[in-house]
């Protein structure tokens, strides 16, 4: 069963539906399935376990907030170690996607539709019911495994501490 949250996030001055558990530091990662274009699915964790992993959750790479989101972690992620995978998940098409990607020269951060069965979304508690997309959030995932790191952002609008995620997962690196 669904958890549902109805007084945690707003959408403007109205409370919005939220499906799913928040998760917090230590928590074991929850695995997800994710698409990519040709809808081929993508199992992030898996693909990319033994390294610390950035989850950047966004509503959609469309949007100006999320837009600057996306190319920052993407200047940031060609600075990283090979050791720090920086995914970014939305509930846009694999195609829309790609397109966006490829428009705005990012080439390092991995783009992942959470469209189709909306798994990340549900599992780690940023599914919006109303507008089907994700709350913007930042989670770290240690080698193990494990959150390192848990940033539930109070609005769409605002962007996450750029420097404390990188310092977060430099940190996880140890």
């Amino acid at each position: 069963m669904v958890t549902v949250r109805t007084d945690v996030f707003k959408l403007g001055d109205k409370f919005a539906t939220l499906l799913g558990d928040e998760v917090k530091v230590g928590d074991t990662a929850p695995a997800f399935t994710a698409v990519v274009p040709g809808w081929s699915q993508v199992h992030p964790l898996q693909d990319s376990k033994g390294k610390v992993i950035i989850l950047s959750a966004v509503p959609s790479l469309d949007t100006d907030v999320c837009d600057r989101e996306t190319r920052r972690f993407n200047e940031e992620a060609a600075k990283l170690s090979d050791d720090i995978v920086i995914y970014t998940i939305s509930t846009d098409t694999p195609m829309a996607q790609k397109r966006w990607c490829g428009a705005a020269g990012v080439d390092k951060v991995k783009a992942v539709s959470d469209m189709v069965e909306a798994e990340f979304g549900l599992k780690y508690g940023v599914l919006i019911k109303e507008r089907r997309y994700l709350r913007r959030a930042v989670f770290i995932v240690g080698r193990d495994g494990e959150l390192t790191y848990v940033n539930y952002l109070p609005s769409l609008g605002q962007e996450p501490d750029y420097d404390e995620v990188i310092g977060a997962a430099k940190e996880a690196l140890k």
